[in-house]
């Protein structure tokens, strides 16, 4: 059974006749009989009685008709479904971030685009989103450094450095800015591996020859922030996504030996995607807001 016997079975029945549905439909009436007739052979089924150049439609005919013509409105509804969505009047995109403060802004310049869009966030470290990517669980992430992989496409969004934060207490708070080497001996508060924040600072420690004392893993930002302002060691993250907080001082570490880099990505299969590629064009005319001077 195929879309076009239905709709010449549809037509049949709405007209009457071969006829006059064949016009209908701008084919030709050998066509038309020959799509009903392969229709009713399938199925040795018979879906018109034929008197002369009158047909009628058969008991069969008749149960079958409002089913015929719900397959058709379904058709209909799907092709509409795709012209919107490829002129981007609905759909939904998924994305995976690595943190809030980028992808918001970056979903306040897409939503001012395509307000019909539905977008929804995930967030997690840089490996979490790259997964989500490769299982097609999000259509675009947004991580904290590039990835030298063929498998993603790469745009870069904005360039922040890192910087260390201690609790209001320590003697480092008296301080404008630390040299690299001054965390050593300090006990060190580390989100876990596959934050991209701490490859560039443990890049940067292996570059300067530095050693330093890891006291703690922690998984998330809040976890670690809410730890240096117990005094439990000192932190660091990228300067767009510190948090004011009056327990703590952020202190900048001289030399700009550390920083993380934004980038926007997806599968490069699905970069041409007139939805993904819809996003990558609403960030690029976006201006980058940049963090306020600590």
């Amino acid at each position: 059974m195929t879309l076009n016997q239905i709709r010449a079975f549809i037509a049949v029945a709405h007209d009457g006749g071969f006829t006059a549905a064949a016009r209908a439909l701008g084919m030709s009436h050998s066509t038309l009989n020959s799509q009903i007739q392969m229709l009713e052979r399938e199925y040795g089924a018979e879906l018109f009685h034929r008197r002369g150049r009158r047909v009628e439609l058969s008991a069969l005919g008749l149960e079958m008709l409002p089913m015929a013509r719900r397959m058709a409105a379904l058709e209909g509804d799907m092709a509409s479904l795709l012209d919107d969505s490829g002129k981007l009047r609905r759909g939904s995109l998924r994305i995976g971030a690595v943190g809030p403060f980028h992808v918001t802004e970056m979903i306040e310049a897409y939503h001012a685009v395509h307000p019909r869009i539905k977008l929804s966030v995930t967030l997690g470290n840089s490996e979490v989103v790259l997964d989500a990517l490769d299982k097609y669980v999000s259509d675009v992430g947004v991580v904290a450094s590039r990835f030298p992989d063929a498998r993603y496409h790469m745009q870069l969004y904005a360039r922040y450095p890192v910087i260390a934060f201690v609790h209001v207490a320590h003697p480092f708070a008296k301080r404008e800015s630390i040299a690299l080497h001054e965390l050593a001996g300090q006990p060190l508060l580390m989100r876990e591996p596959g934050s991209t924040t701490r490859k560039a600072l443990e890049d940067a420690l292996k570059a300067q020859g530095v050693r330093v004392q890891v006291a703690m893993e922690i998984g998330s930002r809040e976890a670690l922030r809410e730890a240096v302002a117990r005094g439990l060691g000192i932190g660091t993250v990228s300067q767009s996504e510190y948090v004011a907080d009056p327990r703590l001082k952020p202190v900048p570490i001289e030399g700009d030996l550390v920083s993380t880099h934004i980038h926007v990505c997806c599968l490069r299969e699905r970069r041409e995607s007139r939805l993904i590629a819809s996003f990558f064009d609403a960030i690029a005319a976006c201006p980058v807001a940049l963090p306020a001077p600590l």
